[in-house]
């Protein structure tokens, strides 16, 4: 079962893309390739249920399982060590990934406070646009009173696109409010 951002990109998005930057292949169009959301948990060096709470609040707000992430290396001055639980992370696909950008962008983001819209300068060079949010209680999935602490959280949305024109191009279709 197709999404309606599933449907919007098939039927307008892909064309718009296609007459704008030239494709000769509908195969070439720039294309969501997957959405990873990661929440980083500074205290979990201290409290191993930090990260846990992290974990179940990421699986409310994604609709899949987090991956409880690990510290690479021992760092003493933060009292890290090698493997220690430091957050959590979920890479969102196909029609998950569209139902949460669609989640995004229509409420998620108008919920945060002061928002103008989202920097165009976050893109990496090579069509991927990352995104941070200061707190997970934009989302209407999570219960504010059963919140132990505010987290922020990354959101980098993967494509395939080449270039950051492109990927814009692309995020523009699906309604992304950029600054300017």
């Amino acid at each position: 079962m197709a999404t309606r951002l599933q449907d919007l990109y098939q039927t307008t998005i892909r064309a718009a893309l296609m007459k704008e930057f030239g494709y000769d292949n509908a195969m070439a169009v720039p294309r969501l390739d997957k959405i990873v959301v990661n929440m980083g948990v500074g205290q979990g060096t201290q409290d191993a249920k930090k990260v846990d709470a992290a974990a179940k609040d990421l699986a409310t707000i994604t609709g899949q399982k987090a991956v409880i992430t690990k510290a690479k290396k021992s760092i003493a001055t933060f009292k890290l060590r090698e493997n220690m639980p430091v957050g959590a992370r979920v890479t969102l696909r196909r029609a998950r990934m569209y139902e949460f950008l669609d989640r995004l962008v229509n409420v998620a983001l108008p919920r945060v406070r002061d928002f103008r819209g989202v920097s165009d300068k976050s893109f990496d060079g090579r069509g991927n646009f990352a995104l941070g949010l200061k707190e997970q209680l934009v989302f209407p999935e999570i219960n504010y009173d059963n919140v132990d602490a505010v987290r922020g959280m990354d959101i980098v949305i993967c494509t395939t696109a080449r270039t950051d024109a492109e990927a814009k191009a692309l995020l523009r279709g699906f309604d992304v409010p950029f600054v300017n």
